[in-house]
Formats: structure tokens, C-alpha cells, sequence
């Protein structure tokens, strides 16, 4: 007589409703805690204290640096200017054989403007046109305007000597029709060493300094 022995489930087969050994410590999805914590964490208060000491260092470095470059570059822009018109009526002079004159203005952008302004002073404009007419001050009747000067920018002062008091006589040869050398201060509140100035010899070419000029009020 044969023994019994035991009917085997066919491969790869559970009948049982019981689980398989070992698997009371299987883990699911579904039974693997999520800690809230993890999915929301925020910033300590040492976290932040450090982030906003790094910031304000970061602002104490780049706030300055900012600041000094908006002036440097009105300063730039303003000599700039100058120096483009200058040598506009220079070459005016010449192509038309005939004086061109630099004047400072109250308000350039009237529409009659007129030479004046305070003694000195060419923060609030100024204007060049031809001197036909040989009074050495703007009439819209007998001169023709060329260029209306903006005033300077925000914060930025312009200045001369006497030579350049009122007006720049400009000789049809490209020469200056003054008594001398003239002179021009261009500065913000950093003065003389950040200030840029403009000479014009009596041949008529103008020279720019960029710094460290002698005074702002020449």
C-alpha cells in the first residue's frame, strides 16, 4: 500500500486564505506612515534670521555701488553733450563762414527762447546759433537756432569762468573770439573729485578732464 502524501498547489499559486509566511511584516503603500512634517516643512526662525542678515549685507554692498554709477553715468552724459555741441558749432563755424555762438538760457524750450539764466551758470540750458546779426544774443528774426541744450540732469551743476560767462564765440576759422582760455565745471554733490571739466584754448579744440578737477565754481 502506497503512502498518502500531501496534494501540492500548482506553481505560482495561493489557495490559502492565510498569508504566507514572512508576510506580516510585508509593507503595502498604504501602510507606510506619511509624516505631515515632511510635506510641509518651513523655515526655522534661525533660518530666517540668517537669510535676512545675508540679504541686508548683500543690499549694504550693491545699494552704494548702484548710487555711484547713476551719478557717474549723468556726469558722463551731461560732458557728453557739451562736448558733442561744441564741436557741432565749431564745424558749423566753419561750413558756413560766418560766427556761431553758445548762450546760456532760463528755458531753452520756450518757443522763442532767449539768451540769460544766472551769471555763470549753464545748469538750466542753453542754446547755439549763427551770430549773423553780430549782437552776440539770440533774435529769432535775424539768427537761425541749431540746438536747443537741455538742462542738466538731476542733481548735476554746471559752471564756467567769466570767458564763459554769458555766451562762446566761435571765430568762422574754428577759433575762440574770446579774452582767454574757457572754462567749464561739470559736478554733483561728490564735487571736485568725481567732477568733470571742459577746456576750450583760443585754437578752438576743446579737451575734457574727467576727474579730480580743480573747482567746480571755476
Amino acid at each position: 500500500m502506497s503512502p498518502d502524501f500531501p496534494t501540492l498547489p500548482a506553481a505560482g499559486k495561493h489557495t490559502s486564505d492565510k498569508p504566507l509566511p514572512g508576510s506580516e511584516n510585508s509593507l503595502t503603500a498604504d501602510s507606510i506612515p506619511m509624516k505631515a512634517s515632511n510635506l510641509s516643512r518651513g523655515f526655522t526662525v534661525i533660518e530666517l534670521m540668517v537669510t535676512v542678515g545675508v540679504v541686508s549685507i548683500l543690499l549694504a554692498i550693491a545699494v552704494p555701488s548702484i548710487s555711484s554709477m547713476v551719478k557717474n553715468n549723468r556726469l558722463s552724459t551731461q560732458v557728453n553733450m557739451f562736448m558733442a555741441d561744441i564741436h557741432l558749432a565749431r564745424s558749423e563755424s566753419v561750413k558756413r563762414g560766418i560766427r556761431i555762438i553758445m548762450c546760456r538760457t532760463a528755458d531753452p524750450n520756450l518757443s522763442t527762447p532767449a539768451c540769460g539764466g544766472s551769471t555763470q551758470d549753464w545748469t538750466t540750458g542753453y542754446l547755439v546759433f549763427t551770430g549773423e546779426d553780430g549782437n552776440n544774443t539770440y533774435q529769432a528774426g535775424t539768427d537761425t537756432l541749431i540746438r536747443r541744450g537741455q538742462p542738466a540732469q538731476n542733481g548735476v551743476e554746471v559752471h564756467t569762468t567769466a570767458t564763459w560767462n554769458n555766451n562762446l564765440e566761435i571765430n568762422p576759422d574754428g577759433t575762440l573770439n574770446e579774452g582767454g582760455t574757457a572754462i567749464m565745471a561739470i559736478c554733483d554733490d561728490r564735487n571736485e573729485a568725481y567732477g568733470k571739466q571742459i577746456t576750450i584754448p583760443l585754437s578752438g579744440v576743446a579737451r575734457m578732464k574727467s576727474s579730480n578737477i580743480t573747482d567746480c565754481e571755476p
